[in-house]
């Protein structure tokens, strides 16, 4: 019997690990590292830290993370062939490593139930699921923010770049959490009455924060972003949009 643990490590600070996902990673017998493009050895080596800091002795399966076809017209389509992908190079590494079973851990940016495939992607295998949370991008967004994610008595929509960007913004809504949005989707929107809480490298050294009117803030997103990127090689982050109370 292999299980397989999911483990939140929210935006890649090795605090944002709870005790619980310590201990998981205490137990296991692998942890599956994926290799993803030029961020490769960056991320990879987030993950090392966080195993080494933690006192981790399993063996660690890197591996070479599929890429989805990104000009592929059929969007779900191509995402479903990707997580197929994907499951086959979990099942490769856990074949290879644990013939007779064991435990194995990924861990996972942000939350595995919010904007995150693991748990598709583990539903193709044979394997009995674990899933430990973590600090979420949204918490940590608002805490490097000091400020709350809703409105008084009001509810919060939480949606992603490609959707604000092709249906804009959500009706009825009064706040509203923006993930997944590599090509500022804010843009698209109408500038004026609008608010902007933008974080990248949420709770790690590279942290940056930007916040203020959209038409005022948005510009210097779009440019901080970039830079950031070219930087590093990769770069994670999220944003609140808000109609003034």
């Amino acid at each position: 019997m292999i299980e397989l643990v999911l483990i939140g490590i929210g935006t890649g600070h090795p605090d944002h690990l709870t005790l619980q996902g310590v201990r998981a990673l205490q137990e296991a017998d692998l942890v599956l590292i994926p290799m993803k493009g030029e961020d490769k050895e960056d991320l990879a080596g987030l993950r090392q830290q966080m195993l080494a800091r933690h006192g981790a002795r399993a063996v660690l399966a890197p591996f070479d993370l599929p890429r989805r076809e990104a000009d592929d017209p059929d969007y779900l389509g191509a995402v479903e062939r990707w997580h197929d992908a994907i499951s086959r190079a979990w099942a490769d590494q856990i074949a290879q490593h644990l013939p007779g079973g064991g435990r194995v851990a990924l861990l996972v940016w942000g939350d595995p139930m919010l904007y995150d495939s693991s748990l598709r992607i583990a539903a193709r295998l044979p394997v009995r699921v674990r899933v430990i949370p973590g600090i979420t991008a949204i918490q940590a967004l608002c805490a490097a923010h000091a400020i709350p994610l809703n409105s008084l008595a009001s509810p919060v929509t939480i949606t992603t770049g490609r959707q604000l960007r092709d249906h804009g913004w959500p009706e009825g809504a009064r706040r509203v959490v923006v993930m997944l949005d590599g090509a500022c989707a804010f843009r698209t929107l109408p500038a004026s009455n609008l608010l902007i809480w933008w974080g990248a490298f949420l709770g790690m050294p590279q942290q940056i924060l930007d916040h203020g009117p959209l038409e005022e803030a948005g510009p210097r997103i779009v440019a901080a972003r970039a830079e950031a990127r070219a930087a590093h090689g990769w770069i994670m982050d999220c944003y609140l949009l808000a109609r003034p109370d």
